[in-house]
């Protein structure tokens, strides 16, 4: 088996087997290219069945030099997933990576928005332009329904269910889920459909989509990164922030208000509970809290 036929037929195995987005396919694929690059830079003719760890162990030392850890990790992993696909169809016994370990890395919390900063940045909007009814719909969104960056570009109209307070999402995967939406997010999605979005030409293709730029298309992700830091400078918010700083605000609010963890598991389209508790790095007071308020020793 060469590196061609071996990327290729691993590619296919994880769109269709495995069912991953687009993007997370790309990085996969990446970290194995990387590989095969390094092998050939350094005139290593090993294929993807004859590949030692200690060949392999090269590679990590050279990728070391290059990156942190926090990447390093990354790759590792997506080689990782590459080696055990070939042994998963009998190509090889073993993988190479089994005795070679990930650098140890802290868990990167990005920063959390209070519900005042949320208020600010909202009403720094300038509701005086037609982007700006949109942009209020967007961010009200973004953090009224713990969306995504992607989720949120690619919500339909279809999509929402406003007489029974969901909207559908399209999340990793194309795995949708129904996340329940309030009456204030209703609101503001219904003015800006209704006095803004009906009056944009729509381009063909994008007739459903439903947060439109001024020329009737699909917005890009660039554009929703823009609006925020620009909002942030506005109101001098020092939070180095992003689209997805709303999101793990609406997990850790709901948390710190009591929400049940596997309700906000379910809410943020994880499919595992432990991811969704990365997310929640409520502080030791709130915890104690907790034990104060329910436990039975308590009084």
């Amino acid at each position: 088996m060469n590196w061609n036929q071996a990327i290729t037929d691993f590619e296919y195995y994880l769109k269709i087997e495995r069912g991953l987005a687009a993007n997370s396919i790309s990085n996969y694929i990446r970290d194995v290219e990387k590989l095969r690059l390094f092998l050939k830079n350094n005139e290593i003719d090993k294929t993807p069945v004859s590949l030692d760890r200690e060949t392999l162990q090269l590679f990590i030392y050279e990728v070391a030099k290059e990156v942190g850890p926090r990447s390093q990790a990354r790759i590792i992993s997506g080689l990782k997933s590459f080696f055990n696909y070939l042994v998963f169809e009998d190509y090889r016994k073993d993988t190479p990576l089994d005795l070679i370990e990930s650098p140890k890395i802290g868990r990167k919390l990005p920063d959390t928005l209070s519900t005042e900063e949320i208020n600010s940045l909202i009403q720094a909007i300038d509701l005086s332009s037609s982007e700006g009814e949109r942009n209020r719909a967007m961010l009200e969104t973004l953090y009224g329904c713990g969306l995504r960056v992607s989720e949120l570009l690619t919500l339909r109209i279809s999509d929402l269910f406003f007489e029974e307070d969901f909207i559908k999402v399209t999340g990793k995967g194309d795995k949708q889920r129904f996340v329940p939406i309030s009456n204030v997010n209703k609101k503001y999605i219904t003015i800006y459909v209704r006095e803004v979005r009906s009056h944009r030409k729509i381009r063909k293709g994008h007739e459903d989509i439903l947060f439109l730029n001024r020329r009737g298309k699909q917005l890009t992700r660039a554009m929703i990164f823009t609006i925020i830091k620009q909002l942030a400078i506005k109101i001098d918010l020092s939070k180095n922030i992003s689209p997805h700083t709303f999101r793990h605000s609406f997990a850790t609010h709901l948390l710190e208000n009591g929400a049940d963890l596997r309700a906000i598991q379910q809410m943020l389209g994880h499919e595992s509970i432990t991811t969704t508790e990365v997310y929640m790095h409520i502080d030791r007071s709130h915890l104690a809290d907790v034990v104060n308020k329910f436990h039975p020793r308590q009084n």
